[in-house]
């Protein structure tokens, strides 16, 4: 639980353009491991649910700043 408060935390102070280029980059790192995980299974398959839930919460947090503006 405490991931995620400091996860929401350390995203208040970004912009929406900052938010922007981190999902890109969160989608492109999901992507990548999915692909790994057809290869071969992953050691920690749970990663990509998290990834998957931190992209979530990113895309939450652009919509609120997005609203606010």
């Amino acid at each position: 639980m405490s991931k995620k408060i400091e996860f929401v935390k350390s995203l208040t102070d970004l912009s929406a353009a900052d938010l922007k280029a981190r999902i890109q980059e969160d989608e492109l790192r999901l992507k990548k491991l999915e692909f790994a995980h057809a290869i071969s299974p992953l050691e920690n398959p749970m990663s990509i649910r998290s990834l998957r839930k931190d992209i979530a919460r990113l895309k939450t947090m652009l919509t609120q700043k997005l609203a606010q503006a």
